[in-house]
């Protein structure tokens, strides 16, 4: 390991105990928070401003219409916990911001297990009680809950800053952080066999690199954007997913398996290659202990006619008509948005929405290969087509 990467290391490692310390002298009464207001109305902050009250201590939050106060004294307090969909532990770095947020605001998260598409079927069976709070999950999942008539308006502070097609004007939706399509490789058992590193999709048809590949079903976020990836590169479309079907359909005949849970057999060398997104590759890599960061490769693929293969997924939340703990709800999203909140992401990797204002690390694979392979598509017609286009997929390849 080179002192660069143990240095980052070593830093991740005492992040939230100085970010903690930062915070703490900034939450107590009297308005220790600081704040800046921009030309347009957005609050910018580094921590929400506070002030103390008789009922204890109360927080500024919201943009433009949508600011408002809400009060300490309404957040659940333990053992009762906020539910915010699919925030969980081993996921875009939750962890830290959930630890982080129970710090600053003495309110504890619900480690919410459960991909994007379980996320949106159990807010559906709650539409007339939900359980939770917000949901959280791949941006066009966020757009369909707001369809489905299950979320309402509510824009965080800084929500000026998110790219205009990454949120909706009613406020219902707004994109996070985002993520691009990859492929993690055991680069010490490709050596062993002989395997030279994956430039296209093609390259992962080599019988030796499907035996042991293991990917997710379009049901989960992740799972679409990878069927998406590979579907462009071989010259597909939302309205021509043969090329997708066919490629699934070769690669279990190979031995690929379809599975939610890869990770530590990965690391133990069960799976040579998954695919995920590049902050899943990037975080096993150079935040994990248990695996040197030498035998991990990280790859975005094109096809082999040139074609982009690197989808890029955008994630985000939107509150839940109805939803339980709205005051500690509203406080989270904001949260989320804050700098603070966007670094803890791009401390795993996961490229926040912000990230135009925040120093990228050098991990990263180079930006001309983004630009190589990246791609997006037009995500008002993909939130139309994406029930259609999960099933033709599961249907046609046999998921």
């Amino acid at each position: 390991m080179d002192e660069q990467n143990y240095s980052r290391r070593r830093l991740l490692a005492g992040s939230a105990a100085a970010l903690a310390g930062g915070l703490a002298g900034c939450s107590g009464g009297g308005g220790g928070g600081s704040t800046a207001t921009s030309t347009s109305g957005s609050t910018e902050t580094t921590e929400s401003q506070s002030t103390a009250t008789t009922s204890g201590e109360t927080y500024q939050v919201g943009y433009g219409d949508y600011q408002t106060t809400v009060s300490a004294a309404k957040f659940p307090e333990p053992p009762k916990k906020l539910y915010v969909y699919a925030v969980q532990s081993g996921w875009s770095n939750w962890p830290a911001l959930m630890q982080q947020f129970k710090q600053q605001y003495g309110v504890q998260l619900n480690d919410d297990d459960r991909s994007s598409g379980e996320a949106l079927k159990d807010a559906r069976s709650h539409a007339q009680n939900p359980t939770h709070s917000a949901f959280n999950g791949g941006y066009t999942f966020a757009v369909q809950a707001m369809k489905d008539g299950l979320t309402q308006a509510y824009k965080p502070a800084n929500w000026d800053k998110v790219p205009e097609k990454l949120k909706t004007d009613n406020g219902h939706c707004t994109a996070t952080r985002r993520m691009t399509t990859a492929v993690t490789y055991r680069k010490d058992i490709y050596e062993e066999r002989g395997i030279e590193p994956p430039q296209t999709w093609e390259d992962l048809l080599k019988p030796e690199i499907m035996q042991d590949l293991a990917l997710q079903t379009p049901q989960a976020a992740v799972g679409l954007a990878c069927a998406l990836s590979i579907n462009n590169a071989r010259g597909g479309s939302l309205d021509d997913l043969q090329p997708v079907i066919d490629y699934y359909k070769q690669i279990q005949k190979g031995g690929a398996e379809f599975t939610d849970n890869f990770l530590a057999q990965f690391t133990k060398g069960e799976y040579a290659t998954f695919i995920r997104y590049d902050y899943s590759g990037l975080d096993l890599k150079y935040n994990n202990s248990d695996l040197p960061e030498e035998n991990v490769g990280v790859a975005l693929l094109k096809g082999k006619n040139g074609n982009k293969g690197a989808f890029n997924q955008p994630y985000g939340y939107a509150m839940l008509k109805g939803a339980p703990n709205p005051q500690a709800c509203k406080l989270f999203m904001d949260y989320v948005l804050s700098l603070e909140g966007q670094r803890k992401f791009l401390d795993a990797y996961v490229r926040p929405i912000r990230a135009p204002e925040l120093e990228m690390p050098p991990e990263f694979p180079p930006q001309s290969r983004y630009k190589e392979t990246q791609f997006q598509v037009d995500y008002a017609t993909l939130v139309e087509k994406q029930e259609s286009i999960i099933q033709e997929i599961t249907r046609g390849a046999n998921l």
